[in-house]
């Protein structure tokens, strides 16, 4: 039996794009069209969604515009995801399409004219509710799974702090990147490692402020960031606005206890199983990860635990399929 065909179209090769994909692969026929920049390929798109019976985008931005544009025009069903950039308004640190301008406008129309829409969160729900003319009743909360590389906790963890991202200008404040090295000089016998790419000179900003326990890895394999992982008695994600917070998930898999803004989606994630900080002071960050590391094995099974729990694959792969399955069936 002929499989239908899935146009999925993203602008980042980031882990949970990955997964959402192997989880559609599974029911679909997959064609790829991954567009980086904000000029599309015409000849790419209008190919792409002509061959496919559903169009699947990520986030409401300037390469989902197209596709899910055509997609509408030709009455062919399609599911977006959205959740993060694109429904923030955060002006106090220029974070956010709905703070407005062509952004704003751009990301509405795509959320307008998207057949079905699905964001990761509970929060995020209640933004898009709050920053966005769309009405709750068009969007479906389906949390991300998270997938378990890790089989148990490690049963020791060095006094290790880590955060996890790419480096940019823009991260430095809304990921909080530098007040997580900036908080290493209040905890000198704490080794803080910031693993991830360096996508700008912004590296360089957190270098002139960062004491002598912290390390910068830059880009890790996949093998080399789980042996972290299990290393790392504390996970820190000091951001200002997250969707999700995948990284946190994936990080209490491997028994890290989180220390996380009690912000956004990140309580949702965490719940009682870390530490929730309430101001991206270097202080606070640092008391943060004091307080998790006072709290020893039984917080680093909890961690694992909830995550286990509460954002099983299993949910994740039901409520997409069942979001796709729908949009079919409304095209039928």
């Amino acid at each position: 039996m002929k499989r239908p065909r899935l146009l999925y179209v993203h602008s980042r090769k980031a882990s949970f794009v990955a997964i959402d994909r192997d989880i559609l692969a599974g029911r679909f026929e997959i064609e790829d069209l991954y567009q980086p920049g904000r000029r599309p390929n015409p000849l790419r798109v209008v190919a792409g969604v002509l061959r496919a019976e559903v169009v699947f985008g990520w986030f409401a931005s300037w390469h989902t515009f197209f596709p899910i544009t055509l997609a509408w025009l030709l009455r062919k069903p399609s599911v977006l995801i959205v959740g993060g950039f694109d429904t923030a308004d955060m002006p106090d640190i220029g974070y956010g399409y709905q703070q407005g301008g062509l952004r704003r406008w751009a990301s509405r129309w795509i959320m307008r004219r998207a057949g079905s829409l699905v964001t990761n969160s509970q929060y995020s729900a209640a933004e898009i509710e709050s920053n966005t003319p769309i009405p709750p009743s068009r969007v479906t909360v389906v949390h991300h799974g998270v997938p378990d590389p890790f089989g148990e906790a490690a049963p020791e963890k060095e006094r290790l702090a880590l955060t996890v991202g790419a480096i940019d200008h823009g991260t430095l404040v809304q990921k909080g990147q530098l007040p997580f090295v900036q908080a290493a000089r209040e905890l000198p016998d704490v080794r803080f490692v910031f693993a991830g790419k360096w996508l700008d000179d912004a590296v360089e900003e957190l270098r002139a402020v960062a004491p002598a326990n912290v390390e910068f890895t830059g880009w890790l394999s996949d093998d080399d960031l789980l042996a972290l992982y299990r290393r790392a008695a504390v996970y820190v994600q000091a951001s200002r606005h997250e969707g999700f917070g995948l990284a946190v998930a994936e990080a209490m898999l491997a028994g890290c206890v989180p220390v996380v803004m009690n912000v956004t989606a990140m309580p949702e994630v965490v719940g009682s199983a870390g530490v929730l900080i309430e101001s991206q002071r270097p202080e606070d960050v640092a008391d943060g990860v004091r307080r998790a590391l006072a709290l020893g094995p039984d917080a680093s099974r909890s961690a694992r635990e909830r995550i286990l729990r509460t954002f099983p694959m299993e949910s994740r792969r039901d409520g997409l399929l069942r979001v796709v399955d729908e949009a079919l069936a409304k095209r039928g």
